[in-house]
Parts: C-alpha cells; structure tokens; sequence
C-alpha cells in the first residue's frame, strides 16, 4: 500500500501527518475497510507513532477514519445502500439550510459564496478533484452555518465524513461546470433573498450528484471496490 512519498517540509509533524493521510485516504490510494496500522504508517512517513496517532485522531473527529475499540483505525466502508440514505438526508437537510440562509441573507455570506464558486472553478484547469472537493464541502458548510439552526449543523456533522469520501467520485462522474453552474444557482437564488428558489436549486443540486455518483458505481466496479 503506497500513501506517499516521503514528508520533506514540516511545520509541525501531526499536521504533516494528517495531510498526508487525508490526501490519501480522498484520493481513494487506501481501499476502504483497511486497518491504518500506525507502526507502518509511522515508518512510511518516517515519523514517530505521536503524529500520526494524533493525526488518525483528527481524521476521526472528521469522519474520515472509524475507530473500533480494542481493534484499531480503519477506513469505512460504504455500501450503495449507505450512500443512497446519504444523499437523501443531505437533500432533506441541506435544502432545509439553503432556504433558511435565503431568508437571512447579508452581503457578506454572498461575497463568501462567490469567493468559493470562483476558487472552484479554477480547480478546472487542471481537474484538482481534491482541492474542488474541499471546496464543495465548505460551500455547503458556509451556507449551512448561514441558516442560523444549530440542531441543522449537527445533523449535517453526522454524515460530513462519508460526504466528502464520496465527492470526489461523485465530482468525476459529472462535469466540474455543471456543478459549478449549480452551485451558482443556488447563491444567487440566496442573494435574491428568494428561500423557495433557494431550497429548490439546493436540493436539485444535491439529487443529481448523488444519482450520478450512483450511476459512476454501477457502471465502474472499481470505484464500487474502493467506497463500498
């Protein structure tokens, strides 16, 4: 199992360790459901097991590594039945935010949502599906932070993880343009201060990417062998 090269320049060694591993774990080079050994992952990396268990730890609280007591740090599987409940509960909740940030508005959030529509798309160019898809995820972080609904945030925690180990997938199964050109909706739906439209063009957005990234499954059994 190769993660990457490796680390030259550190600024602090967990935080070297929790990048390299994140890319890693993203960029689907760990198949899911294997155990991330820390003796081995501390060798790779040539660090000691400090960073790196504080780095598997972080990885946890973002949903991105599961650990099971007694047994270890694992990557999560994620099955297509999982990723179907996922994408619907995301449409429910994130089209609920969509609507509430609508009604609550200022310029500020807008100039935000702007700023994160033009950064993606100068992930085009050279097709940087990582870089867009933290880009996605802090769009719809931005937004949900906007609709002023703790209890909405939370929820939105529970599946953050498994979110973002999908959009990669689910961002190549789709042309990075059309989801820009939604997200794009959607912001000027909440500048319109229009809440209908606003839920509308979320939930839209939200349904299409998890049926293409249902459809990427089931036409590449190696994507399916990697997430599920």
């Amino acid at each position: 199992m190769t993660i990457v090269r490796p680390l030259r320049d550190r600024t602090t060694l967990q935080e070297e360790a929790y990048r390299a591993l994140r890319s890693a774990i993203i960029g689907r080079r760990i198949p899911s459901g294997t155990k991330l050994i820390v003796r081995a992952l501390a060798e790779q990396l040539r660090l000691s097991p400090t960073p790196i268990k504080g780095a598997l730890a972080a990885l946890e609280r973002e949903g991105l590594v599961t650990a099971i007591p007694h047994r270890g740090y694992f990557i999560p599987r994620i099955s297509a039945e999982d990723i179907e409940e996922i994408y619907a509960l995301r449409e429910v909740v994130d089209g609920l935010a969509a609507r509430l940030a609508a009604s609550r508005a200022d310029e500020h959030l807008i100039q935000r949502l702007r700023n994160l529509v033009a950064n993606q798309r100068d992930c085009i160019p050279s097709e940087n599906f990582e870089r867009y898809g933290d880009l996605d995820l802090a769009f719809h972080k931005c937004i949900r932070e906007a609709s002023g609904n703790r209890r909405l945030l939370k929820v939105a925690e529970a599946f953050d993880g498994q979110v973002r180990l999908l959009i990669d997938t689910s961002t190549r199964a789709r042309t990075l343009p059309i989801s820009i050109q939604e997200h794009e909706a959607i912001t000027e739906a909440i500048e319109a201060r229009d809440p209908i439209a606003a839920e509308t063009a979320m939930q839209r957005h939200v349904r299409a990417a998890g049926i293409a990234l249902q459809e990427k499954i089931r036409r590449d059994p190696a994507v399916q062998r990697t997430h599920v």
